[in-house]
């Protein structure tokens, strides 16, 4: 689940991108914790994309999840981590308001006081796009 920076959450009418942290193993593999998002507000969501969204119950509290289905109401979001919970099997669907932002690109943070080598394979993995999973739609419906 990430939290946005101060910084993000006021200039978000201004720029359409922003910044993430990702924070629990919710959407592992696809994130993990620590990495660094960035987002696309107002982006258009389609199933399998990956989303910033307002937590329906706890609304100061902002999930990352994958939108897996359009439903009546809103959207149906799963964690990619079955085992994480903490998604619609828990709270429904979401209504549209409360999906923010479409995620884009994931970056890790440089890791301290590694290996040369270990720094290396940072270097070669440290952005990656996320991409939309097409086949997480019917694959995940199904939990």
């Amino acid at each position: 689940m990430p939290e946005l920076s101060q910084e993000t959450e006021s200039t978000r009418a201004v720029l359409p991108f922003g910044a993430a942290e990702v924070s629990g193993p919710s959407m592992v593999p696809t994130l993990h914790h620590g990495d660094r998002l960035v987002v696309q507000y107002g982006a258009r969501i389609r199933p399998g994309d990956v989303v910033v969204l307002r937590h329906p119950f706890q609304q100061d509290l902002l999930v990352v999840k994958r939108a897996v289905e359009r439903r009546e109401g809103g959207w149906w979001v799963l964690g990619d981590n079955p085992y994480a919970g903490g998604d619609s099997t828990d709270y429904g669907v979401v209504p549209p308001e409360l999906v923010l932002a479409r995620v884009r690109l994931r970056y890790r943070p440089l890791p301290e006081g590694r290996s040369p080598l270990a720094l290396v394979r940072w270097a070669f993995s440290v952005v990656r796009p996320v991409r939309a999973d097409r086949s997480a739609s019917s694959r995940l419906r199904a939990r």
